[in-house]
């Protein structure tokens, strides 16, 4: 099946479930998000029970069948959605996710996490239809939820596996989050708010610089469904079964996405409960029907990762990154009280350095937010919720801190928590929550000082006066041209970074064979020059994705005996050199009497077979 069929399939599956969810009440801005997260608890469904290949068939069909069910109806004018018009920030969110798309499709994979995990799940579900089970060495990390896996494999199921179609994939999923925080505007005919949103969502991407768009890596994931998750709370507080049954379905992702979501969740949970309270009227019935409603909604979110904890404990005897309190006790009692102290004092010195991307982006967020409040609360006299909203942050900040620590403290190795090992990385997902909520809380309080608040009355000549007309037009001039230009510059970023990855590991062995797709043993050696990918295993997994075996490993260290050599060798069915090595070219030579520099080879009794 060619790639734009499979393509255009998928998408009319996905307008299916649009339309159904939209009839449904869903917000035309969560109607994405919303359909993508519905498919991932099918498919999850479906995973479990061994008939992952059905399951994506069998959903995408039901997709199609809705898109055809509700286009006919809308036609004979039964069931018509009402037309939400169109928008400056659709035109931006089409035009840049495109641009955007077209560069992950042509970029490849190279950081580390994307073989030890992320990547080599997806192709393991993709060519074998399955979760993996005991027997599957392949897989490492056998307890992280697999939401974002089954998301990409439905994908990548259609318009064939890739780099760049498992990109695609979830920067689909990232883009339809992404347009739920429009909903969050009060009057979306204006320019000067909707551009301020695309300058958030375009500044989001500066703090996830660690890890780009062009990496399988949750850490962008996380914020933007639970801005989504936040924003929908919002919209849908006078809708209470809408509001509980989107609870249910955004937690229940989101704790399927990656077990560190919790914190998110806590915060989805934190807000429904402030909802349920401030929007009900009153009465001695909601001594019973608020805990009700938030205890039923919280605990249905809650199943499928209880599900997913019973498969991992009764299906691997030993699994990494499970979540265990004797685990965790083990750990705290093996730091001594020195290392303890070293590891906080190094995490202190991190967060309030000003070299720290993320402590700028705090800094930002309060500036903005502080300096917002005071222009509207002395100059306008106005009443605002600006500076509430930034101590509030800056709570969840030092929480966030505070859990962040625990983790270095609790589950990491001390070689790896004394140099904060992805502290960066962990940060930007709540800065970039937060720079969202910052955002949507501005952008109200903005819309609140314009001069004419009946929205159909608002046109060019609703303005106090000339002068307060002539800033807003630059403004949002100004605004929308660092919108578009600093969304550009993520995408040339994109670009330049693949380019500079040019000659790294993943990308020479594309260059010495073709992948293999079907699950298999063989013992393949990695012949490589650089000493640190093989001592951080890094060779190895770039391996074991890339010829979908659970036996290939990475050698860098030659230094042998020409009969050690041999024996050595015999040892594996084939040996792959994706970059020249010198020393083991002089023991091929020696050998097996053969000029070797770079390629896969079959290993035989005579030497080494060139495999084209």
């Amino acid at each position: 099946m060619s790639t734009w069929i499979g393509f255009i399939l998928y998408m009319i599956g996905l307008f299916g479930y649009n339309s159904t969810v939209r009839r449904l009440g869903v917000s035309p801005y969560l109607s994405w998000i919303t359909s993508m997260l519905v498919q991932i608890l099918l498919l999850y469904v479906f995973a479990m029970m061994r008939y992952l290949d059905l399951g994506i068939q069998l959903i995408t069909y039901l997709g199609i069948v809705l898109a055809i069910l509700w286009f006919i109806l809308s036609i004979t004018r039964k069931s018509q959605l009402k037309f939400e018009g169109i928008h400056l920030f659709d035109f931006w969110m089409i035009g840049l996710g495109i641009a955007t798309g077209n560069v992950l499709w042509n970029s490849p994979l190279v950081h580390y996490d994307n073989f030890s995990h992320w990547a080599v799940m997806v192709k393991f579900m993709t060519f074998t239809g399955h979760l993996p089970g005991a027997a599957d060495k392949l897989i490492s990390f056998t307890s992280y939820p697999p939401a974002t896996a089954l998301f990409i494999t439905q994908f990548v199921h259609w318009v064939g596996f890739s780099d760049g179609s498992m990109l695609v994939a979830q920067f689909i999923l990232i883009w339809g989050a992404a347009y739920s925080i429009f909903a969050g505007l009060r009057d979306r005919s204006r320019a000067l708010t909707s551009f301020i949103l695309c300058f958030t969502l375009a500044i989001s991407f500066v703090f996830n610089v660690a890890i780009r768009l062009n990496n399988l890596l949750v850490d962008y994931v996380l914020p933007i469904i639970t801005i989504a998750a936040l924003v929908g709370i919002f919209i849908y507080r006078k809708k209470p079964i809408l509001l509980c049954a989107h609870v249910s379905l955004f937690i229940a992702t989101l704790l399927l996405v990656k077990n560190s979501a919790t914190f998110f969740v806590i915060m989805i949970a934190v807000y429904f409960l402030y909802i349920l309270i401030t929007n009900n009227k009153w009465r001695w019935q909601c001594i019973f029907t608020i805990p009700l409603q938030f205890i039923i909604s919280i605990g249905i979110g809650i199943v499928p990762f209880l599900w997913w904890s019973w498969h991992v404990k009764h299906t691997f005897p030993i699994s990494k990154h499970q979540i265990s309190t004797q685990a965790y006790s083990k750990q705290l009692n093996g730091e001594s009280h020195r290392a303890l102290l070293k590891i906080a004092h190094k995490f202190i010195e991190q967060i309030t350095s000003f070299n720290s991307l993320s402590t700028k982006g705090i800094l930002l967020i309060n500036i903005v937010l502080i300096i917002a409040w005071i222009f509207v609360k002395f100059y306008q006299h106005q009443h605002n919720n600006l500076l509430g909203m930034a101590i509030l942050l800056d709570i969840v900040f030092i929480i966030y801190y505070i859990s962040l620590f625990g983790m270095y403290i609790l589950s990491m190795p001390y070689a790896e928590a004394i140099l904060l090992d992805g502290f960066e990385r962990y940060m930007a997902s709540t800065v970039i929550l937060n720079l969202f909520i910052a955002a949507i809380c501005l952008v109200r309080v903005i819309d609140r000082q314009q001069f004419e608040q009946n929205f159909q009355k608002r046109n060019t000549q609703s303005f106090k006066s000339a002068f307060t007309k002539n800033i807003y037009q630059v403004t949002t001039l100004v605004v929308a041209f660092f919108a578009i230009t600093m969304m550009y510059s993520e995408i040339t970023g994109t670009k330049f970074t693949n380019e500079m990855n040019h000659n790294t590991l993943p990308l020479q062995m594309k260059r010495i064979s073709k992948p293999w797709n079907h699950l298999n043993h063989r013992k393949v050696l990695i012949v490589d020059p650089e000493v640190v990918d093989v001592n951080d295993y890094y060779a190895g997994y770039v391996g074991r994705y890339y010829y979908f075996t659970d036996k290939a490993v990475g050698q860098e260290n030659f230094m042998m005996t020409p009969k050690q050599f041999k024996q050595a060798i015999e040892q594996y069915q084939y040996v792959a050199i994706p970059e020249s090595h010198q020393t083991f070219t002089v023991l091929t030579k020696k050998v097996f009497h053969q000029h070797v520099v770079t390629g896969l080879f079959k290993v035989t009794k005579n030497g080494l077979v060139r495999i084209h």
